[in-house]
């Protein structure tokens, strides 16, 4: 019965590491993997080497240096599922290795050419000239013959320790293929997570040079606004120094005429002959009284040169701007669907009011004789406000006559 469980066990674990090895062929060269192993896209491995030659293959062009290809890019065929494989610009060197798998190769060789150590097996502790031979299913601990007979298991249940050996072997060999076949899910899932990434890098990219080019456009328009509003100061200013100028010229013309009659009346007057001073006399004070009536000073308005009304109040626009924020698609469908029940509050009320209105005008209109239905009300339609005007500059401000500047008197000499 021993040589019967012993046998099963045996066929057992030897199919169970004839699987682990079909797991672990390459399906080029038909061999074990050959580390370096690398894992494409569509989770299928291949020996590094393997999949160098079907990349020539498929890329005969390419150049290449001692048999390897040295180019970037290209593409080849997975030979397990067709599936293409898109190489970057690392080529097959760009594939990430699969160190699981490796790390299985090289537990599989140990296990397949470890040797069985007969003469280490080791000994009872209690009985040190007892072999452990046997294993107890209740303690879990390989033990010998005598601890099952006078020692501490002897009421327990126990078991040949090959039987358990091959069993617990042929467990772990099924938890390695397991793991083996669960590895292409984990890089499934990996890929996965890669193109979220990607994904999210992308859509953010996006958005963010939405959000620019939005800004952008406000500050376009303020830039607009800006060089309008300095032209309207700008226009402001030349019309209100050109009429001030105007006026300094009007003033320094009519100061050079009058000292030039001074000046005339101041050499007159040195002169001898009193005939002579009688005939031009009369001619210089007519011109010194026409200059004093004709010319009247203007002055300009008080604060002429205030610009405060063109000052900007942006409290406003500067708090409209400090909200400026993301919205949600949830919020828009919340805003009008108030907006719906609004207008539909709005227009329910118009329609009561209409029939409050038609009721009164058939009330007041009782006269059968002409059984004449009373006309419909009709709704006026209120304009909608019209945007304030834009604030256009001031016209200058008129000048107020000055008084009369007093006139000069001449004395006769």
């Amino acid at each position: 019965m021993s040589a019967s469980l012993n046998y099963k066990s045996f066929s057992k674990e030897q199919q169970t590491m004839d699987n682990l090895e079909k797991q672990l062929i390459c399906p080029i060269c038909l061999e074990m993997f050959t580390k370096p192993v690398v894992i494409l896209p569509c989770q299928h491995n291949l020996c590094r080497k393997c999949a160098s030659d079907i990349f020539q293959a498929s890329n005969p062009y390419l150049p290449t240096r001692g048999g390897t290809t040295v180019a970037s890019g290209g593409r080849f065929r997975c030979p397990s599922c067709r599936h293409e494989v898109v190489l970057d610009r690392h080529g097959i060197y760009g594939l990430q290795m699969n160190l699981l798998v490796e790390n299985i190769i090289d537990i599989y060789k140990q296990e397949s050419t470890r040797p069985e150590k007969k003469s280490d097996q080791p000994m009872c502790e209690e009985h040190e000239d007892e072999r452990i031979n046997i294993y107890c299913l209740n303690c879990e601990v390989p033990t010998c013959s005598l601890c099952k007979v006078f020692g501490a298991h002897k009421d327990c249940q126990v078991a040949p320790l090959t039987h358990v050996f091959q069993r617990q072997k042929s467990e772990l060999s099924d938890g390695i293929a397991v793991l083996v076949g669960s590895n292409d899910r984990v890089q499934g899932v990996i890929s996965q997570l890669e193109s979220t990434c990607k994904t999210i890098e992308e859509c953010c990219r996006k958005q963010k040079q939405e959000l620019c080019e939005k800004f952008d456009y406000l500050y376009g328009i303020l830039e607009e606004r800006k060089n309008e509003m300095t032209q309207v100061i700008t226009r402001t200013q030349e019309e209100k120094l050109e009429h001030v100028r105007a006026l300094i010229k009007k003033y320094s013309d009519h100061l050079e005429n009058v000292s030039k009659l001074v000046e005339s009346g101041i050499q007159f007057m040195d002169e001898p002959e009193m005939a002579v001073f009688l005939q031009n006399a009369k001619t210089l004070l007519q011109k010194i009284s026409e200059a004093s009536k004709a010319f009247q000073m203007e002055k300009i308005e008080h604060d002429y040169e205030n610009m405060n009304h063109f000052t900007v109040n942006l409290n406003r626009e500067e708090k409209i701007i400090r909200e400026i924020d993301f919205y949600r698609e949830d919020e828009d469908e919340e805003e009008e669907g108030e907006e719906g029940e609004g207008e539909g509050e709005e227009e329910g009320v118009e329609v009561e009011e209409a029939e409050d209105v038609q009721t009164e005008s058939s009330g007041g209109d009782q006269s059968p004789e002409k059984g004449l239905e009373p006309s419909p009300p009709t709704l006026e339609l209120q304009a909608a406000p019209e945007a304030p005007p834009v604030p256009s500059p001031d016209p200058p401000p008129a000048l107020l006559p000055a008084m009369e500047a007093p006139v000069t008197q001449v004395t006769q000499l």
